[in-house]
């Protein structure tokens, strides 16, 4: 637990001890982001199910690069129904490496790449944007892989939204979408006028979205979503159990601080973009209230609420003074909240790396998930790395 304690109060500590000026430096946030990219890249399997089924799919594609094959023939395309995107990364990565380990490394790279391109335009306190993502998204970067790399592709069209650029926006969207269905989700963010929207709107559509989420209505929207991750558990987005009360408490404690100062809130095309996300957020949230899982259909918008409440936190106000401090002490409680209730399927501790061989004796995930026990006793069994483009192909008879 200790290890990721520290980890979350790296930035705290950030954010206490440095100047306006650094508050935004950028070589600190590609630094800390990259340490935290390695930290979970190089896990070993810590993800849970998730990782292991990305890894022999990966590990399938990959043994039919090695003799040549045809992906289409061997259905390689369908492993993913409908999200060629990711399933053509597969394929590209498999050209450099035939392990799983530095698969997911590379995409666990990918991942943080594109949030440090994002926190960096927009993003106007650097550690305790980091502290809202520890707090409210880290763990998730461990296991849901393909989601929240779409989600991090999709934040990169934000200037596109604000610029009113459809086309650039939808291609990047596409992109997005490609490597997750549920990317869709975030394609309405580019119709909703830019505009600051009156308190009594908006509390007035989260009251009226709790009585929907309660009723049967989500659940059967999720009849057409449910087919989005075909590899993905069958009630993983069934939206009939009982409520959540954490989406609830979670949602409208954001709702409340942020149209509480909701006037301190400049009213810059960026901004009010990046609030309607969070207000966005919010929304889904409520409106997923019996979803054991449909929350993770916010995290399109998570960004938003990241943003947001860094700006409303981090102005030179007095009556601000103490807000940093309730967030931090939110997220704080989120982390532990979330490293408990992971700790039996995740086995989050011990920390272990796919530097060393073995595996972690109890480790729930290994006992029903391991597909290939070769890697218990050698991680690297599988090429680390190469190169087998054939180039030959490509001269002319005259060369």
């Amino acid at each position: 637990m200790w290890l990721y304690l520290i980890i979350f109060f790296i930035p705290v500590l950030f954010y206490y001890n440095g100047s306006a000026i650094r508050q935004k430096q950028t070589i600190f946030l590609a630094c800390f982001l990259f340490f935290l990219a390695v930290f979970v890249g190089i896990s070993d399997m810590l993800g849970g199910y998730d990782r292991y089924i990305y890894g022999e799919v990966f590990d399938t594609i990959a043994d039919i690069t090695t003799r040549k094959g045809n992906y289409i023939t061997s259905g390689s395309f369908l492993f993913f129904n409908g999200e060629y995107g990711y399933s053509l990364l597969n394929i590209l990565i498999s050209f450099i490496t035939e392990n799983r380990y530095i698969f997911i490394l590379a995409i666990t790279i990918i991942i943080y790449l594109c949030l440090f391109l994002s926190l960096k335009k927009y993003a106007e306190n650097y550690p305790f944007a980091l502290i809202l993502f520890l707090g409210l998204w880290f763990f998730f970067s461990f296991t849901y892989l393909r989601q929240v790399l779409g989600a991090t592709i999709v934040w990169l069209s934000i200037q596109y939204i604000i610029d009113r650029k459809l086309w650039k926006f939808l291609a990047v969207m596409f992109i997005g979408f490609s490597m997750h269905n549920s990317a869709i989700i975030f394609l309405p963010m580019y119709f909703i006028p830019i505009k600051k929207y009156s308190p009594k709107t908006i509390i007035g559509i989260a009251l009226i979205l709790v009585v929907i989420g309660a009723s049967p209505l989500p659940n059967i929207l999720f009849q057409f979503y449910g087919d989005a991750a075909v590899i993905e558990r069958n009630n993983e987005y069934n939206a009939s159990g009982g409520l959540r009360i954490a989406y609830i408490l979670e949602s409208f404690l954001f709702l409340y601080f942020i149209i509480r100062y909701y006037k301190t809130i400049s009213e810059t095309k960026q901004n009010l973009v990046l609030l309607n996300m969070a207000i966005m957020f919010c929304f889904i949230l409520i409106f997923f209230i019996r979803s054991e899982n449909g929350g993770r259909l916010s995290w399109y918008y998570i960004f938003g609420i990241i943003t947001t409440l860094t700006h409303i936190c981090c102005q030179k106000k007095r009556s601000h003074h103490h807000l940093p401090i309730i967030f931090m002490g939110v997220c704080l409680f989120l982390f532990i909240r979330v490293y408990n209730g992971w700790q039996f399927y995740l086995n989050l501790y011990p920390y272990k790396t796919f530097l060393t061989d073995g595996f972690r004796k109890g480790d729930y995930s290994w006992e029903r998930y391991e597909y290939d026990h070769n890697y218990d006793h050698d991680k690297f069994y599988r090429a680390l790395f190469r190169l087998n483009f054939n180039f030959n192909g490509l001269k002319n008879n005259g060369d």
